[in-house]
């Protein structure tokens, strides 16, 4: 294990910090380690890499910047020449320094590498930039390469998280083993022990200009070998068919990259996550949790405007009266696509009549989509254009996605239709849109129309900015879309489409599993709507369990006059469980574990009095026994505690460890309180 000199003494780092106001900074002496709190960064003369300590232990060996130029990849490495500096800062991550290291060559532009320490974080943030007197051009700047990692985490059940770029397609997340040749996790990853649960959290904090992954390498159980996180991937799972698009200037930047070591990798996520919301917080809404109804479960193109108002009436009469209603006392009923048909008139009338029930009326759009794939026909809301005119154009071919071309975000005319589709939004009255395929928006082009664009994560943020001009008075629950960036919408699907049968249920947990941090960067998560009809009781208490512990709780079935009378009763007596929609305050559960084959099915929520929530779902078709020590939900186990059954109200005593037996695709729901 390395050590080194530390340079900071205790009493000389108040007097430092006090040169901090804003950001303003001030250098000090200068030597090549730099310490604040259980961090210590050392620049290695031999190497030309960083090495990072957390307490005096060796995390991350090594540790040097990489980039594309014309092409060849360029390392921090190939520099003759470095000077390193220190600052001290005050930003919103709290007061820190940074360790500069500036790398300089005749032949190459100059490359200045930070790393930024924080005395009460665990972990340390890097980025690096790039500059010439002449033209910079990279679509690839790596800010964190570990070639040879050290020994970090404990022998025993070791594992490495795949997050996907967004939520299209039903892909899945994951949690890996180590005896991966190679990985590739979108935006972050942590490499965990399942045992003790120490982690290691790598991932980007940054989502103006780069798709960012980590790409991991095989070492062995224990241990991955190498790992390089970078801005500029682009392939099938980004939805793109080109190269990520390059920066360009005399002055360009990498994403800043966290790398941090904890003691437990949920708890590593959710400081990942709040990361990401200092630098991005979350969009807000100053009204409760929605609860509710979205076309899209049972109806969806069948729906009409008689249908629309039936539902809004049955919600009044039967389900908000008894128990399904958020802390407001009021629900959304949303129309999904096929609200079209509507007239304008017919739209005014179904939200007055949502109003008249305490409802909120939702809407839904797809802003960066053409589902005709016409290029010739004129767009109506800009009919100074014709569709190929707004296309995403990928070696001169428009892009196809889901059945649809991808718009130009950057446009003129797709500011057109928002301006138009808001003002009938508006005018009609709604409160609440979900806009659908985002990520279509995203995905790298031949060109923008705004030449200042130059990648798709760049004319995402364009498009979005504009959206929020335009409908962000309105709650916006995005449906498929990139997971970053997060700030521009107070809800996202954690998953893609759920509807009723056991199998929606565990598709939709395994993205809880591994993504539950995403309410720290969304204010919600979204579990899509809970469909009842035409599936078992214990399914559909699984459905519902789902929602409660994973977000938003919206229902889809047909509680129109024509509806199955199977899903009204159904919902009479899933939907109006006091104690469990008592649960569903929007604050995601966490994995009890994190080493599912597929998803996890134990979830605990532990509230400030000390009270817990746990679910242990059943996806097979046996019943399962699970028997947990009450201290891996985050209990004291020498406590004797009282535990309900929400589902059924049964009441008992435990202590030590808890023992459920969950029927065939069932799942068992408790609170536990202190004895």
């Amino acid at each position: 294990m390395k050590s080194y000199l530390l340079v900071f003494k205790s009493s000389f780092l108040p007097a430092l910090l006090l040169l901090a106001a804003g950001n303003i900074v001030q250098s000090c002496s200068m030597t090549d380690s730099l310490t604040q709190g259980n961090w210590t960064v050392h620049f290695d003369a031999k190497t030309k890499s960083v090495d990072i300590e957390n307490k005096s232990k060796l995390i991350y060996d090594n540790v040097y910047a990489s980039y594309k130029l014309s092409n060849k990849l360029i390392t921090s490495r190939d520099y003759p020449n470095k000077q390193i500096s220190h600052k001290a800062i005050r930003d919103g991550f709290g007061k820190g320094s940074v360790l500069e290291v500036t790398y300089t060559s005749d032949e190459l532009p100059t490359l200045k590498q930070s790393f930024y320490l924080y005395p009460n974080k665990d972990y340390v943030l890097t980025d690096f930039t790039l500059e010439s007197n002449s033209f910079v051009e990279s679509n690839y700047m790596a800010p964190a390469n570990v070639d040879e990692m050290p020994k970090v985490l404990s022998p025993g059940d070791n594992r490495a998280l795949f997050i996907p770029f967004d939520n299209d397609k039903w892909i899945r997340y994951q949690s890996y083993p180590l005896s991966i040749d190679s990985l590739t996790s979108y935006e972050v990853t942590s490499i965990f022990n399942n045992n003790n649960r120490n982690s290691l959290v790598i991932g980007s904090i940054e989502h103006d200009n780069w798709k960012t992954a980590v790409t991991m390498y095989k070492g062995d159980a224990d241990n991955i070998r190498s790992f390089v996180c970078f801005g500029g991937v682009s392939d099938e799972l980004t939805r793109d068919s080109k190269p990520h698009g390059a920066l360009k200037g005399n002055k360009i930047k990498s994403p800043k990259i966290l790398l941090g070591f904890f003691e437990d990798w949920t708890n590593g996520m959710d400081e990942y996550a709040k990361a990401n919301a200092i630098i991005a917080p979350p969009k807000t809404w100053n009204k409760a949790i929605p609860f509710g109804w979205n076309s899209w479960g049972v109806l969806q193109f069948n729906l009409t405007y008689r249908k629309a108002l039936e539902v809004s009436d049955y919600f009044a009469n039967n389900l908000q009266n008894n128990h399904f209603m958020n802390p407001d006392n009021t629900v959304v009923i949303g129309l999904d696509s096929g609200w079209n048909n509507f007239t304008e008139e017919e739209l005014t009338s179904f939200v007055n009549r949502c109003k008249a029930n305490g409802q909120l009326a939702g809407v839904y759009w797809t802003p960066f989509t053409d589902w005709g794939r016409n290029p010739e026909r004129i767009i109506d809301d800009a009919p100074d254009y014709k569709y190929k005119d707004v296309y995403l154009y990928a070696n001169g071919k428009p892009q196809e996605l889901d059945g649809a071309y991808a718009i130009d975000p950057t446009h003129p005319a797709i500011e057109q239709m928002m301006k138009k589709t808001s003002a009938l939004f508006h005018r009609a009255g709604f409160e609440y849109v979900k806009v659908d395929f985002m990520t279509h928006g995203s995905m790298e082009a031949d060109k923008w129309h705004n030449t200042n664009v130059q990648t798709g994560i760049q004319a995402y943020n364009y498009g979005m900015q504009l959206l929020n001009k335009y409908f962000g008075d309105m709650y916006i629950n995005l449906s498929i879309s990139p997971v970053f960036p997060a700030q521009y919408a107070q809800s996202r699907r954690i998953a893609c489409d759920a509807w009723n049968k056991i199998k929606d249920t565990e598709y939709t947990l395994n993205a809880l599993s591994y993504g539950w941090w995403q309410e720290k960067v969304y204010q919600f998560n979204d579990a899509d709507h809970i469909v009842l009809r035409e599936a078992t009781e214990g399914e559909n208490r699984a459905r519902v369990t789902s929602g409660v512990i994973t977000g938003i709780y919206i229902t889809g079935d047909d509680f129109s006059a024509d509806g199955s009378a199977e899903g009204k009763a159904k919902a009479s007596q899933f939907l109006t469980n006091s104690d469990v929609n008592a649960v569903a305050t929007g604050v995601a559960f966490h994995p009890v574990e994190g080493n599912g084959e597929k998803s996890e099915n134990q979830f605990v929520r532990i509230e400030e009095d000390g009270t817990c929530y746990y679910a242990v779902f059943n996806y097979n078709e046996e019943p399962l026994d699970v028997i947990v020590p009450l201290n891996r939900l985050g209990l004291d186990k020498s406590k004797k505690y009282w535990i309900k059954d929400l589902w059924n109200g049964i009441e008992s005593g435990i202590n030590g460890n808890l023992d459920v037996n969950v029927p065939a695709k069932d799942v068992s729901f408790f609170k536990i309180s202190v004895k």
